[in-house]
């Protein structure tokens, strides 16, 4: 896993929803709380990934599909996270879908914003939701 220090923990969540990172992914991120639905997991990794929080998304990926180690890169800025559609993935489910599409600025590339629309596969492992693997979608 990489060295570097995490981001700055933002005042607002930034998975989109109107309440303060602490009291949001905060607390999943801190493992103070479990997601309870398959898209408040995706919510809490997308905002892992704006916080640089790479020990978070290992922990909360499925032990089948989890790389050995996670290094995020320095470039992407992540703004903006826009759910599309959900299949299943609530508390009375075990598998579910999260179609999302989440905006980002490329540091690295000038400044140059762009995005990544996926469809993600998510399931339980010991109880807990984990995310499998995605879909790139055009």
């Amino acid at each position: 896993m990489s060295r570097r220090t995490r981001r700055t923990a933002p005042v607002t969540c930034p998975c989109g929803l109107p309440a303060p990172y602490a009291d949001c992914c905060g607390r999943l991120h801190r493992g103070e709380a479990q997601a309870a639905t398959a898209e408040q997991l995706m919510r809490s990794r997308y905002s892992a990934f704006a916080v640089g929080d790479e020990a978070y998304l290992l922990r909360s990926w499925h032990s089948t599909t989890r790389p050995p180690r996670l290094e995020l890169a320095p470039g992407p800025r992540w703004v903006r996270l826009e759910i599309l559609g959900t299949t299943d993935g609530s508390a009375f489910h075990s598998t579910g879908t999260v179609e999302f599409r989440a905006h980002y600025v490329d540091s690295a590339a000038g400044g140059r914003a762009g995005e990544q629309h996926e469809n993600s596969r998510f399931t339980r492992e010991g109880g807990a939701w984990v995310y499998v693997d995605g879909v790139t979608l055009p």
